[in-house]
């Protein structure tokens, strides 16, 4: 869908787009990025050709908060399993999935999810800042 949409997908220091609780999906990103200056530079220049898409930024979790893939499969299998079996659909498939991973991981979710989200907030400010830094050059 975000092809078809023309929403470019960068990785910050990723080649493949993130699985929540992973580091890799197995997905290949449009173009990785080690650099937050670079990837600003890119997602300005996207905006200067006038699109009217977003520019989406995969972030992968740190290696030292990813899941242990064997915990991560079995738990989400079963877990896809319930919301099929439960018959989730629509807004309801996310909540339920991190309710039922919580409770399939024993709270190590949790602590994965938590990681990501503070890893996200630095890379955002960070990005953010670059991204001033980019359209100041170009000022």
């Amino acid at each position: 869908m975000l092809e078809s949409l023309g929403v470019p997908v960068y990785g910050f220091a990723a080649d493949q787009f993130p699985a929540f609780y992973r580091r890799e999906s197995g997905l290949a990103v449009d173009r990785r990025f080690d650099d937050l200056d670079a990837l600003a530079r890119a997602a300005e220049t996207h905006w200067a050709l006038g699109l009217a898409t977003a520019v989406l930024v995969a972030n992968p979790i740190p290696a030292e908060h990813e899941m242990p893939r064997e915990l991560y499969e079995r738990a989400m299998a079963q877990a896809l399993a319930d919301a099929a079996a439960a018959a989730v659909r629509g807004r309801d498939v996310t909540p339920f999935l991190l309710e039922r991973l919580r409770a399939l991981t024993e709270g190590g979710s949790v602590f994965s999810n938590v990681a990501l989200l503070r890893h996200n907030a630095r890379v955002a400010g960070a990005l953010a800042g670059a991204l001033v830094r980019a359209r100041a050059r170009t000022a």
